[in-house]
Parts: structure tokens; sequence; C-alpha cells
């Protein structure tokens, strides 16, 4: 079975970090971008098989980058979780996985990454 492979999409270097290094631990590949405009090129060059996703980023917000994954046919059914502080976060993306507020507890992370890639 191929390494299931996740987009990590934060403008904070160390959340991308953080989350970058909980996901390699528990097996995953791993890509990531520090804005929207740069991940929406990302997730097409890497079909990622989930995405996580900060709301608040410079360069085409984490909102306008769901709009545009919505659009595109490839991407449109990749699950996404929502990591953000912003309020009303829940109702920016439809039919999130999971809503993380900052910081994450890995467990409670890796529970919603599993979820969402169908592996509970």
């Amino acid at each position: 079975m191929a390494t299931k492979k996740i987009l990590v999409i934060d403008d904070e270097a160390d959340v991308r970090t953080f989350l970058t290094a909980v996901l390699k631990r528990n097996g995953y590949e791993t890509v990531t971008a520090a804005n929207g405009l740069e991940a929406l090129e990302v997730a097409r060059e890497h079909k990622p098989d989930l995405i996580t996703l900060d709301l608040m980023m410079p360069n085409k917000s984490g909102t306008d980058f769901y709009r545009n994954l919505a659009k595109d046919e490839e991407l449109a059914k990749i699950p996404v979780i929502v990591i953000s502080g912003t309020p009303g976060r829940h109702l920016a993306i439809k039919e999130p996985v999971a809503v993380f507020d900052k910081p994450i507890n890995p467990i409670d992370f890796m529970d919603a990454v599993w979820r969402g890639l169908g592996e509970e």
C-alpha cells in the first residue's frame, strides 16, 4: 500500500514543522505550503490524500484556497482538517473532517487524520 500524502498549509513555520513531525512519526509523507496561492500549486502537483488548512494567511486566505480547491474536479474530494483560531472557522469550509484551535493536541489531531483518511 502506498504511503498517504498530506498537504500541510500554514503561514507559521513552527506550526508546519510541528504538524509535519507528528505526521511523519505516524508514517505519512508530507508536503507543505505557506499560503493559499502556493498551496493550490502544491495540491495540483502532489494530489494529497488529505489537507490541513489554516484560514488566516497572506497571499490568498485558506477560505480562498478552499473555494478554488472545491472548483477543481481532481482536488474537490480531498478531505480537509481546519486548524485556525479564527472565529466562525467551522463555517468557512463545507464539511471539514475536524476543526482545531492552536495549539493542537497531537493525539486528537491524529484521530482526525485517521478519520479523514478512513483509517480509524
